[in-house]
């Protein structure tokens, strides 16, 4: 494969002497790194429509996320996934993307990977798999044109499927992420199904999650627990228990009839913090150690005060050590706030 490795990161990872552990046993083996808070797409359950995106000098360079990436790899970390807002409107981001990809060379990195609203896939699909990415989420809410412009108020499914048809030519595995909103797309989960088995998709289902303002949306009103979701399918399917993950959070099942995966990602109804492997990067470089937290730790200043990475090592294993146990998630039953007040497209999806 092709590779763009930036100056700052052309010796590689920092070498490690452990892996990076919590104050719980458990290793921190999955990064998922936000690379803009920017995006094409305003989902109503993500952010609100009139946005006000981040200082330039603030977000981290591209240059400055490999180095940071590269040092979690030092670290243990075998999986990175970039996300967003939307990670392929980040001007050059391919360059970041086949840089990181030298660590899949070198066999340090299992897997690299990303989330995307696939507005862009139809240009960048064969790239992504130039560049040694196998495997992407793509967020897929409904299958009804009208029902998709609503959700993400500027967005088009044509151009979304497209974008699907070419990755999936490129040989990139697509496996559809849907958010469960109530009395949006909870007609539509039998169709959802059937068209992720037609497709050879795998599917996940995942609650909605209370972060950020919203602009006036109800966490209430839009939360669906999915519960209710996999008894619904379960009415038409034959979901059978498998042992299967791809590191992250959901519990997956699949469907006899198609042969492919459903998964469910429940941060309200079931906590899946008992076995966290993550921790999240914001684009300014601010280090989530959990999502459903607030407790979080500066990258951005040991990367800009020295050349150096064992400054930026350092916070890192400081900050792990403080990772909790688990999330604060919790749907406010008086509408009133989200407990989590950054919106997620700040944090990474």
């Amino acid at each position: 494969m092709s590779s763009t490795v930036f100056p700052s990161a052309a010796n590689g990872s920092p070498a490690s002497s452990s892996p990076i552990v919590d104050p719980f046993g458990r290793s921190v083996s999955y990064l998922r790194v936000s690379v803009t808070d920017r995006c094409d797409f305003r989902c109503v359950y993500c952010m609100a429509e009139d946005m006000t995106f981040l200082p330039k000098a603030e977000v981290l360079s591209l240059e400055e996320l490999d180095r940071i990436c590269s040092a979690f790899v030092g670290l243990g970390v075998s999986k990175l996934r970039l996300t967003g807002g939307e990670p392929l409107v980040r001007k050059g981001i391919m360059n970041l993307i086949r840089s990181l990809g030298r660590h899949l060379g070198s066999g340090a990195l299992k897997e690299l990977t990303l989330t995307t609203n696939g507005s862009q896939l139809e240009r960048y699909a064969a790239e992504l798999y130039e560049a040694g990415v196998r495997r992407i989420n793509v967020s897929i809410d409904t299958l009804d044109p009208h029902k998709f412009e609503a959700i993400t108020r500027w967005g088009k499914l044509d151009k979304v499927l497209a974008g699907l048809k070419a990755a999936r030519e490129a040989g990139l595995a697509v496996k559809i992420n849907c958010v469960a909103l109530k009395g949006v797309n909870d007609d539509e989960f039998h169709r959802l199904v059937a068209w992720c088995g037609d497709e050879g998709f795998d599917l996940t289902f995942i609650e909605v999650m209370p972060m950020g303002d919203i602009g006036g949306e109800a966490r209430l009103d839009q939360y669906l627990p999915l519960s209710l979701v996999r008894s619904r399918i379960a009415e038409r399917w034959t979901l059978n228990e498998i042992d299967y993950t791809t590191g992250g959070p959901a519990r997956y099942v699949e469907v006899r009839e198609t042969g492919r995966r459903i998964g469910f990602i429940t941060p309200l109804t079931h906590n899946f913090c008992e076995s966290c492997n993550r921790v999240r990067l914001t684009c300014t470089g601010t280090l989530y150690m959990c999502l459903g937290q607030e407790d979080a730790a500066d990258l951005r200043s040991p990367v800009r005060m020295s050349d150096d990475d064992a400054l930026l090592v350092d916070r890192i294993r400081e900050a792990i050590s403080r990772k909790p146990k688990g999330h604060d998630f919790v749907i406010d039953r008086r509408g009133k706030s989200a407990p989590v007040p950054r919106h997620m497209s700040v944090t990474g999806g």
